[in-house]
C-alpha cells in the first residue's frame, strides 16, 4: 500500500466513522467529517498533509517511490 492510498482509506475509514456516530451518537460528530474534508482539499494544493508525513514517518513508500524502485 502507498501513502496516497492510505490517505485515500483512512479518510474513507474516517468518514464513515463519523457519520455512523453522527447518526447513533450526536450531531457534532460532523464537525469532524468536516475537518477532513477540509484538509483533504487543502492538501489538493498545497502539498501539505499531516497523514502523509505519518505515514512516510513509519516507512510507507509513495507512488513515485514505488515507481522507481523496479
Amino acid at each position: 500500500m502507498t501513502v496516497e492510498r492510505s490517505i485515500m482509506a483512512m479518510a474513507g475509514f474516517f468518514v464513515t466513522v463519523t457519520v455512523l456516530l453522527s447518526i447513533y451518537h450526536n450531531q457534532n460528530w460532523l464537525w469532524f467529517t468536516g475537518f477532513v474534508g477540509v484538509n483533504l482539499f487543502q492538501s489538493s494544493f498545497t502539498g501539505f498533509c499531516p497523514a502523509a508525513m505519518i505515514f512516510k514517518k513509519i516507512g510507507i513508500k509513495t507512488e513515485a517511490e514505488k515507481a522507481t524502485a523496479q
